[in-house]
């Protein structure tokens, strides 16, 4: 069974490339466009993996990444955030996985933090 990726972001372009990579390496994907969304969609999948951009309406990736790491059924599922080069990491930002810039290729970096947080397969059984 494929790996299945919960992407978060605002913007259709970057929901787009991320989804699309990762669909590519074997995930089936899953996408909101907010914090708020992604919550309503855990409620019926499991993810093994989360990407997920800082800022947005409603609930931002920071909130997000609150909300996953209180909750124990989803606490250790790895996170990738994306974000502008020029923010900082705050504590909660800390607690992600990896994390990629918007003003730098994000597909090849994608590929980075896939290798680095689930390995190098074609996210058959991330996570597991």
């Amino acid at each position: 069974m494929p790996a299945v990726a919960l992407v978060v972001d605002d913007s259709m372009l970057i929901r787009y490339t991320v989804c699309r990579s990762l669909e590519e390496r074997g995930f089936t994907v899953e996408s909101a466009t907010n914090g708020a969304e992604a919550l309503q969609i855990l409620e019926r999948v499991h993810p093994d993996l989360i990407v997920t951009d800082m800022q947005m309406p409603k609930m931002t990736g920071s909130e997000l990444i609150t909300a996953l790491k209180k909750n124990p059924e989803t606490a250790k599922i790895p996170i990738i955030i994306v974000a502008g080069r020029a923010s900082g990491f705050d504590e909660t930002e800390k607690r992600a996985n990896f994390a990629i810039y918007k003003d730098i290729d994000i597909q090849s970096q994608l590929e980075k933090a896939l290798d680095a947080v689930i390995g190098k397969g074609h996210g058959q059984g991330a996570g597991k």
